[in-house]
């Protein structure tokens, strides 16, 4: 996601912290890498222009001296790309009563998938989500919507008639009484044409949603702005969900024209998982670019993947210091879906640059299918006590016979249990409700990604 910028930024900054005199051709230089990064990253030419004037006037001012020079350009720096970011927006929920959020969006900017993502997001939280198809124009849309709601155990209504969408939202309203949160999955187009803007206006004043989302894709680059100001023009547009982030070097085009109509970003998408979602904060997405990681999303992403019983009960499992091999392998399954080490490295402060085998990443993800039939083998006393199993061997063959994986696998998946159980006897007393302090997450992060000689360990 936007690698490239990333690069420049960390690299302007540790030229102007290493430098011993800012004069005028370093700055120059480093003024013109940034130039490039954020033309490159499609941001607007004039902001780029207003970023540039700003650092060269910070650098020649004879007012500031030395090393307050440096760190009042950096802070300068970082303000600027804050604000072409634009301010951070939160998408809340009714505390008592029902939410309405109504999706909207272009052909192919990736609504229905946006749909689920943001559904199974909630559902996560503890709310009672249902999602309602009511795209009529694309024959695979409300299939699509069902099996994604299938797979993810959440609740989808359509109607199997595409005759009108106004016709279909007065079906389904009815069986809707009782959820949360409605989240409607409307037609996209290849432009807004009047055909849309007619049905779209129609199903607004029917389903009176309480935030209506725009879905953009991260490639569609600045024209993002003219996007979201014909939307708006039909609609009161309350929020954007800018899809696709991993797969564009163009998303700073899509967050900036977003940041310049007041179109503020709730969430951004960044993989094909339905746990690749997070809430958009500028001063988050800024510090994760120059590499010094991202707690808040990372604890965003942790909640996004267990639902709130199973977090409850890991949470009590840790304060007495005890998990058993089930919970390991959930844990492990958990951190898979959450897009593995390797992008969750990238959240930890001073852990961006770590360097991770992703052939050791994959082979990991293929074990833990194996381990589960391991743990399946298992009596209700070997799992809740791992460790009588590592003191008789005839257990360790009887387990891995049953399950039709070899010896060595299950020590395996022993090892993982040992390192985890010790983690968290150490991790013992700590508030978890308060969470960990970046040391600590640190540390508890090395030991999962390292053993003793460097190598990648599970």
């Amino acid at each position: 996601m936007l690698e490239k910028l990333g690069n420049a930024l960390k690299k302007a900054t540790d030229k102007i912290s290493n430098a011993i005199f800012l004069d005028k051709n370093l700055v120059d230089g480093i003024v013109r890498e940034l130039q490039r990064a954020l033309i490159e990253a499609d941001v607007n030419i004039l902001l780029v222009k207003k970023l540039s004037t700003n650092i060269k006037k910070a650098a020649l001012d004879e007012k500031i001296k030395g090393i307050e020079k440096k760190e009042h350009i950096i802070k300068i720096l970082h303000d600027e790309l804050v604000t072409i970011l634009g301010e951070k927006k939160e998408l809340t929920l009714k505390e008592k009563g029902q939410t309405r959020i109504m999706m909207c969006g272009l052909y192919a900017a990736g609504k229905t998938t946006t749909t689920a993502k943001l559904g199974n997001y909630f559902q996560k939280r503890g709310k009672k989500v249902a999602m309602v198809g009511l795209d009529i124009w694309r024959p695979a849309a409300k299939e699509q919507l069902k099996q994604l709601g299938i797979q993810h155990n959440l609740t989808v209504f359509t109607i199997p008639e595409n005759d009108s969408a106004i016709g279909n939202w007065k079906q389904i309203e009815p069986k809707l009484k009782d959820f949360d949160l409605v989240i409607v999955d409307t037609a996209g187009r290849h432009d807004l044409d009047k055909e849309l803007v007619e049905e779209i206006e129609g199903l607004n004043k029917l389903i009176k949603p309480d935030e209506t989302i725009l879905v953009m894709p991260g490639d569609i680059g600045q024209a993002a702005k003219n996007q979201a100001e014909k939307f708006s023009a039909s609609l009161n547009i309350t929020g954007v969900i800018v899809s696709r982030m991993d797969s564009t070097a163009k998303g700073g085009g899509a967050l900036t024209a977003c940041a310049e109509t007041s179109a503020g970003v709730y969430f951004i998408t960044n993989g094909e998982k339905i746990n690749d979602i997070e809430k958009f904060n500028p001063e988050s997405f800024l510090s994760r670019l120059l590499g010094m990681g991202d707690l808040e999303s990372l604890m965003e992403k942790i909640r996004s993947v267990t639902d709130e019983k199973k977090q409850k009960s890991i949470e009590e499992k840790l304060k007495e210091g005890k998990l058993s091999l089930t919970d390991v392998v959930e844990q492990v399954k958990a951190m898979s879906s959450m897009g593995g080490m390797d992008k969750m490295m990238s959240m930890i402060p001073g852990m961006g640059k770590a360097k991770i085998d992703k052939s050791q990443l994959e082979e990991q993800q293929k074990k833990v299918a194996n381990w589960e039939h391991l743990v399946n083998s298992m009596t209700e006393q070997e799992r809740e006590n791992p460790e009588i199993i590592q003191k008789h061997t005839t257990r360790i063959g009887r387990i891995a016979k049953g399950a039709g994986r070899p010896n060595s696998e299950l020590r395996a998946l022993l090892k993982q249990y040992d390192m985890l159980s010790s983690m968290v006897k150490s991790s013992q007393g700590m508030d978890m409700s308060e969470g960990m302090d970046d040391k600590k997450m640190q540390k508890m992060m090395k030991k999962m990604a390292r053993g003793g000689k460097g190598k990648m360990r599970f």
